[in-house]
């Protein structure tokens, strides 16, 4: 298991994997610019984020197994570029940190997913359980997955060829059904709020504030993509009173776009990088 990274040290702020830092990393400086940066550059961001080499190794060399990286040698030296599957991941999580946090356009509808998985795909089933998060379904009960988007999750399906295995509604609540009530079974809401309120105190406070700016950038990029991976994004009606997540995602913008020029001139002289042919 790679190593933890709670850079302050006083055990109070959110833990982030390696693997998280460089999601982010390549998210803002590799995704859709055709280079690919070196490894001993990627070494040296992840150390200023407190992250030993053989941890960044092992998560690298893990990543590139799973497809998302690939390995461009020039001379001696080892550059590391996207994959066709990596650069989607990207794009799909750079959807979600650029998106909206609460849904003011919701038709009154939901989605309903219901599948059967044998036992004998169980790894499978985990999986698509995992993927059901991601796109903002909840489980209401045994079996019965719902989300308020109309998200197309045939292609995660068919990925896993699980598309027999499947059925999905669009229907909305009828008679004494209350859409509050279902939102509050299918998710966590208060530990969804929690995770939202300790990134304001987090960010409000400068925990991380003897980081440089690049630093800071990367590690509140994947805090952030850690929190609303979380979060379905559901309707203002069927949020809590003073639901924080609105006001963590204005603070998360702000200061996301304060670092973007400090941030993107650090990582050129700590990255070096090559054209892709």
């Amino acid at each position: 298991m790679p190593e933890a990274v709670d850079p302050t040290g006083d055990g109070a702020t959110l833990v982030v994997r390696p693997e998280a830092l460089l999601l982010a990393l390549l998210g803002d400086h590799v995704l859709d610019r055709g280079i690919a940066v070196s490894t001993g550059g990627v070494l040296a961001v992840l150390g200023r984020l407190g992250v030993g080499e053989h941890a960044t190794r092992a998560t690298l060399s893990r990543m590139s197994r799973r497809g998302l990286l690939r390995t461009v040698r020039r001379g001696r030296q080892a550059f590391l570029g996207l994959t066709e599957h990596g650069t989607a991941v990207l794009r799909d999580g750079q959807r979600k940190l650029d998106g909206d946090i609460v849904d003011r356009h919701w038709d009154g509808r939901w989605t309903l997913l219901s599948f059967s998985v044998p036992e004998t795909r169980r790894a499978d089933r985990h999986a698509l359980r995992t993927r059901l998060g991601w796109f903002g379904f909840g489980l209401l009960r045994s079996g019965l997955w719902v989300s308020t988007a109309a998200a197309d999750i045939a292609p995660a399906l068919a990925e896993l060829d699980l598309l027999d295995h499947a059925e999905v509604f669009r229907a909305e609540p009828f008679m004494w059904t209350d859409p509050a009530r279902i939102a509050r079974e299918a998710w966590d809401l208060p530990q969804i709020a929690t995770g939202y309120d300790e990134f304001l105190r987090r960010w409000t406070d400068r925990a991380y504030g003897d980081l440089d700016d690049l630093s800071q950038r990367i590690r509140l990029g994947a805090e952030w993509l850690l929190l609303i991976r979380r979060d379905p994004v559901l309707p203002p009606e069927l949020l809590p009173e003073g639901w924080p997540g609105t006001r963590a995602a204005a603070l998360f913008r702000s200061l996301r776009h304060q670092w973007v020029q400090p941030a993107d001139k650090l990582a050129a002289e700590l990255l070096e990088s090559i054209v892709e042919e």
